[in-house]
């Protein structure tokens, strides 16, 4: 609820985007970021920013190649997006994310109910947010995959 005590903890206008993590909000997320992978180069890259930018692109709906040139290269944020997709690193952050804000409202972290209603399970019936992933990331080509068709057989 807006009250004057807490309208300051939701004022972004000292953030360079409204989207960008507060420091508090980035120690809430860091701890669910996995480390650089061993062996090779170090990581460079500025993994707070590669964060912000996400963040910017599902703040505005823009597109990938819309994303502003002070933040991240493109490619990495997709690459980031796409890495931590596969390996369950913005479930884990939503997931803490959304225990916090369940404890904040002293509420339990699981919720106990759940309201259905008709538009929900003619969506999930189509596949629902299975299907929004998929839009979103490149799909992948199997290893074993040729690169030759055979659409004739040989004879």
């Amino acid at each position: 609820m807006w009250t004057k005590n807490n309208r300051g903890l939701y004022d972004r206008r000292h953030l360079r985007y409204p989207s960008d993590l507060t420091d508090a909000e980035w120690a809430e997320v860091a701890p669910q970021i996995p480390p650089a992978k061993r062996g090779g180069n170090k990581r460079t890259v500025n993994i707070r920013e590669v964060m912000n930018g996400l963040l910017y692109l599902l703040s505005t709906g823009c597109q990938w190649r819309a994303i502003p040139k002070d933040l991240p290269a493109t490619s990495t944020i997709h690459d980031y997006f796409d890495r931590w997709s596969d390996d369950g690193t913005l479930e884990r952050v939503h997931h803490v994310l959304f225990v916090k804000c369940r404890e904040m409202e002293e509420r339990s972290a699981s919720p106990t109910a759940a309201v259905i209603d008709s538009q929900s399970v003619k969506s999930a019936e189509k596949g629902g947010a299975a299907l929004i992933r998929t839009a979103m990331t490149r799909g992948k080509r199997s290893k074993g995959r040729s690169g030759i068709c055979w659409s004739t057989p040989l004879v």
